[in-house]
């Protein structure tokens, strides 16, 4: 690969993800109103899950290897990126409306999933039957977000009735075009993703930066690339029900999912500082996330650059103390 070469990727990169986020917002906005659920719920789950697929890929690969610093490190940081980085830059651009229902239950539910790894993980050591505890979590969250996106069905909310006119019956008569859409942009967001990191890496070589400064930047960052773009998208379009599905669902899959799944597959031991300092932030940026939501039930423009800026300060400690 050359310079040339770098530049398209790079540049060519961001256009899918760009153009498969737009695809993919789209099409889950048109699918929840085909199975008559919020768009919260399909960004909670399908979407959630879609985005996340690079953490749970990175994390695997980290627990085959025995690798545990790797898994819980990507599980963490991917978490914090999301509130802080994405969350912030969505919220500058325009301040994300929060339901009253997802502050009473998808987000301490979130704050609370954190939580729960510190019994797991303050002795430095994740084995199979704690990430099969970890994974049954996960998988009765999932029952109950099902659960009550149908009894929400059922019942007829104001809402959803407002969604049901005839108009956008006719518009959303097939599951399968909308589905497509989904799985489209879903599949564009992984393509693109890849080929921004791969451009962006090499560039990152070429201009002299180390590896650990690549890794700490643009490979933390690139896992959350699908999470960014498509919550930017959803943003300009106000789909914030979409945007916070995608980052509180995000979170709960990383925590719940990827650390039960690797730790499933592999036991592993981790880094004191991982459980001492950087789960920590998580666990601090997950509740102020929380907290602002909690004040105007909104993310504000204020809110969001208090957020941005807390990122950019972990990430200033993480160049600092790197070595």
């Amino acid at each position: 690969m050359n310079i040339v070469w770098a530049i398209v990727l790079l540049f060519g990169g961001l256009a899918i993800l760009w153009k498969s986020a737009d695809l993919l917002v789209g099409g889950a906005v048109r699918l929840a109103k085909r199975l008559g659920v919020s768009p919260l719920v399909i960004g909670l789950t399908v979407v959630a899950m879609g985005t996340s697929a690079p953490e749970m890929a990175a994390g695997i690969a980290a627990a085959v290897r025995g690798i545990g610093d790797i898994a819980i490190g990507d599980v963490y940081g991917s978490n914090i990126a999301n509130l802080a980085l994405v969350g912030g830059l969505c919220a500058i651009i325009r301040p994300i409306g929060i339901q009253l229902r997802t502050l009473r239950r998808e987000m301490p539910i979130m704050v609370l999933v954190a939580l729960l790894l510190w019994p797991i993980l303050h002795n430095l050591y994740l084995s199979r039957p704690e990430g099969f505890a970890l994974l049954a979590v996960f998988a009765g969250l999932i029952m109950l977000t099902v659960y009550t996106a149908q009894k929400d069905k059922i019942s007829g909310t104001e809402e959803q009735r407002n969604k049901g006119t005839k108009e956008q019956k006719n518009k959303d008569a097939f599951f399968f075009a909308p589905l497509c859409f989904v799985i489209i942009g879903l599949a564009g967001l992984a393509l693109g993703a890849d080929m921004t990191v791969r451009g962006a890496v090499f560039i990152g070589k070429q201009i002299g930066l180390s590896e650990a400064v690549i890794g700490l930047t643009i490979i933390a960052v690139g896992t959350s690339l699908p999470e960014l773009v498509t919550c930017l998208v959803a943003t300009v379009k106000k789909h914030h029900d979409i945007s916070i599905g995608i980052l509180v669902g995000s979170n709960i899959f990383n925590t719940l999912l990827v650390t039960g799944t690797a730790g499933t597959i592999r036991p592993f031991s981790l880094g004191q500082r991982l459980a001492e300092i950087d789960y920590w932030v998580m666990v601090i940026v997950s509740a102020s996330f929380v907290l602002m939501a909690l004040i105007g039930r909104r993310i504000s423009r204020i809110n969001g650059a208090l957020l941005l800026c807390g990122y950019v300060a972990y990430m200033i400690y993480l160049l600092v103390f790197s070595a």
